[in-house]
């Protein structure tokens, strides 16, 4: 056992030997799409919905260039090609950087634990720590991108070797069964490719802008002016001077687009408004498909424009059909809403003359007895009429309403009689909230019969 510990040392110390670490800059990874272009991500990049998001470099100096945010569609990603460099990117940088330290701490790691194991008076527990130590270095590659993955196997055969000559020193031998090691490969490698260019930055930049939304094309297309002109340009001389023009061209381009875009969704939006409004339904419709005439004479450059714009147009036809079903059940029910309003006609206008003194009550100041017990005997049964009165079931909720405004006014009156024969306060407070409650009520009691009137309107 001593012997197979010693040469699982001697492994060990040659195993730290390698290349040292050194820092550099992010990783810049490649996004390979269907066309055969690239584009360099400053760093990971994130997939997000059916997005790619990443961090695209846009002048400045290589050890530290300046970044453009950026994004493209996942569908136009080759991503078996993107997904091979990135895993070799990611081996080559954590080679170069963390790599070979990672190794040093597991190996000084192992050496210490196969010490104890050495040194151990306990077989059973020295065969579980050497047990356990196998299982950590076994699925160390998986975690360290396959880093000297034959490097573990040979520790991993050598820590067998001492697994089963402590199995045979504790009599377990026997039930020893070899496990096999499946550690993580190293990736295929490819070069790692250098920071593009100043014009390699500015032809990705303008390739992207073609293929991104209105609003993400201005941001790249400045980020692309920023290289060829201002205190900070990259590119200079003669070529600076045409690829400034062609940049100009397309910002000119894309602000009179908007221009253009921005004033057909005012006026279709103003139209679709009135039409709602008036519960047009044909002339909603006409103008849904009036936006897709519009947007051909454009050019067809703002899809998202005009999926905007078409979503609220569709909003307003949700609506004007609605309006045009409240209109129709209206017109039903307009009779029964004028006769209902007759009915209670009177009723509303005592409550309404009575406000005053209802007020007074509230305010715990009046109004004289001998006008309200005259109110009192005015109020007295109106809540049972009323209760009489035969509504439709869409008109009940009106009616009890109007029935718990008189029982609250009727209650009111009542109160401040008690109050007043017995000097008593508590009802006097008793009778203002009463008051309080009526002259609430009676407000949205007259708001909604009016509103019942009245034609439907698009809120």
């Amino acid at each position: 056992m001593t012997r197979v510990v010693a040469v699982m040392v001697g492994c060990l110390c040659l195993a730290v030997l390698g290349r040292p670490a050194f820092a550099s800059d992010a990783t810049l990874f490649r996004l390979f799409l269907l066309d055969g272009s690239v584009l360099v991500s400053y760093g990971e990049f994130a997939r997000v919905d059916d997005r790619v998001v990443f961090s695209m470099p846009v002048g400045g100096r290589s050890e530290e260039p300046r970044l453009q945010v950026a994004s493209v569609r996942a569908a136009l990603v080759d991503w078996p090609r993107t997904e091979r460099y990135s895993a070799s990117a990611r081996y080559q940088r954590y080679a170069q950087t963390r790599g070979e330290e990672d190794f040093r701490v597991l190996s000084n790691e192992v050496a210490l634990a196969l010490n104890d194991v050495a040194l151990s008076s306990n077989r059973q527990q020295a065969l579980a720590l050497a047990e356990k130590v196998r299982r950590d270095v076994a699925e160390w590659p998986q975690s360290h991108y396959g880093y000297r993955s034959n490097d573990i196997r040979e520790i991993v055969a050598v820590l067998d070797e001492a697994i089963s000559s402590l199995r045979a020193s504790t009599g377990s031998g026997a039930a020893f069964e070899l496990a096999l090691v499946a550690t993580s490969e190293a990736p295929p490698l490819e070069p790692v490719l250098a920071m593009p260019t100043p014009r390699e930055q500015f032809d990705s930049i303008m390739h992207l802008a073609n293929m991104s939304t209105s609003s993400d094309r201005v941001a790249l297309l400045q980020a692309a002016m920023g290289l060829v002109s201002g205190s900070r340009a990259i590119i200079v001389g003669s070529e600076a001077s045409g690829l400034k023009r062609a940049v100009e061209r397309d910002l000119r381009q894309e602000l009179a687009t908007d221009r253009q875009y921005a004033a057909l969704s005012q006026r279709v939006m103003s139209q679709a408004n009135e039409y709602a409004a008036r519960a047009a339904i044909n002339d909603i419709e006409r103008l849904i498909a009036k936006i897709q005439k519009e947007d051909a004479k454009l050019g067809q450059r703002r899809p998202e424009v005009i999926q905007s714009m078409s979503g609220a147009v569709q909003t307003q036809l949700i609506a004007a059909r609605r309006l045009r079903l409240l209109r129709d059940q209206w017109l039903l029910r307009q009779s029964s809403y004028r006769a209902y309003q007759r009915s209670v006609a009177s009723s509303i206008l005592l409550l309404v003359k009575s406000q005053p003194m209802l007020d007074s009550i509230r305010r715990l100041d009046g109004p004289p007895p001998d006008r309200l017990l005259a109110l009192r005997t005015q109020l007295s049964g109106g809540a049972e009429r009323l209760e009489r009165v035969r509504t439709p079931d869409y008109l009940r909720g009106i009616n009890d309403l109007l029935v718990g405004t008189w029982r609250f006014a009727d209650n009111a009156v009542r109160a401040r009689v008690k109050a007043i024969e017995g000097g008593d306060s508590a009802s006097a407070w008793e009778a203002s909230s009463a008051a309080a409650g009526a002259i609430m009520m009676l407000t949205r009691v007259q708001s909604e019969i009016r509103d019942i009137l009245e034609p439907p309107r698009l809120k």
